[in-house]
């Protein structure tokens, strides 16, 4: 199931949601906050993780060894988060939360993005997310190992430890200043520097839309983040869009770049 969805465009809509839900944990929006350079390289950082997120599914034997590069760079990271608590990235309570907010997010956005998943397609989702999860070093005492562990887990941490940090602000905020794109050849960085200050609001009005909109709504609800029927109505008028139009997509713009050499690849070792 991963081999199609995390290769799929539309799983661009869902990495917002799921790095919100990150940093809702005190301990990894400390980390995010004191660490990471979301703020000086936004676009860098993002397509730095998108890179990470495509090696575990289509890597081979470079999904490994991207594990093991994560881990070291995480070793260093630390600190204290709001509430005076020390804090560690590679502790194995916040390691495992960062990678458990992908389930829920796949699974919530399939509903506008996607045909809903079956029960069964969510056990083998779930499987399939162990396993990447195996790939960054995480060990399976540290995660839940089947759904029915899964839910009360999840429940248990949107009731004690996720909130509204200073991080989760900002990646929802839409007044405060975000660099133009960085990335991509000249021609198509200079017109967007130039447009960027006419494009700006209302990428940051649709960022904070679907962030808030692909976030599952007890997560939203923990978080504190508002999201009315209005909103919702319009969350199921683009899911209808994107149903439509996505699945009529060639496969050199359906699918990220990683994901086309790899189904190349397996085309090519079929016959």
């Amino acid at each position: 199931m991963l081999w199609t969805l995390v290769g799929d465009v539309r799983s661009l809509l869902t990495l917002p949601a799921a790095l919100t839900m990150q940093v809702a944990h005190p301990a990894v929006g400390a980390g995010v906050d004191d660490h990471s350079v979301f703020r000086t390289d936004p676009w860098g950082r993002g397509e730095r993780s998108l890179t990470s997120l495509q090696l575990w599914v289509y890597g081979g034997p470079a999904a490994a060894e991207e594990g093991r590069r994560l881990r070291k760079l995480h070793r260093s990271i630390q600190g204290t988060d709001a509430h005076g608590r020390r804090y560690h990235a590679l502790t194995p309570a916040y390691y495992a939360w960062v990678h458990a907010t992908g389930y829920p997010v796949f699974r919530h956005a399939q509903r506008y993005l996607g045909r809903p998943f079956t029960p069964a397609q969510e056990r083998q989702l779930y499987a399939e997310w162990l396993q990447v999860g195996r790939i960054l070093g995480i060990h399976d005492r540290d995660m839940p190992q089947s759904i029915e562990e899964f839910w009360p887990y999840y429940r248990g941490l949107l009731d004690t430890e996720i909130q509204q940090t200073a991080v989760v602000r900002e990646l929802t905020a839409t007044d405060r200043p975000l660099p133009a794109p960085d990335r991509g050849p000249w021609w198509v960085r200079l017109p967007l520097r130039l447009v960027w200050p006419v494009l700006f609001p209302g990428f940051a009005r649709f960022r904070r839309f679907v962030t808030i909109g692909l976030m599952p709504p007890d997560a939203r609800r923990a978080i504190g983040l508002p999201w009315t029927d209005a909103q919702e109505r319009r969350l199921r008028r683009l899911g209808r869009v994107v149903r439509l139009v996505v699945p009529l997509l060639p496969e050199r713009v359906r699918f990220l770049p990683l994901a086309r050499r790899a189904r190349r690849a397996r085309r090519a070792s079929a016959r």
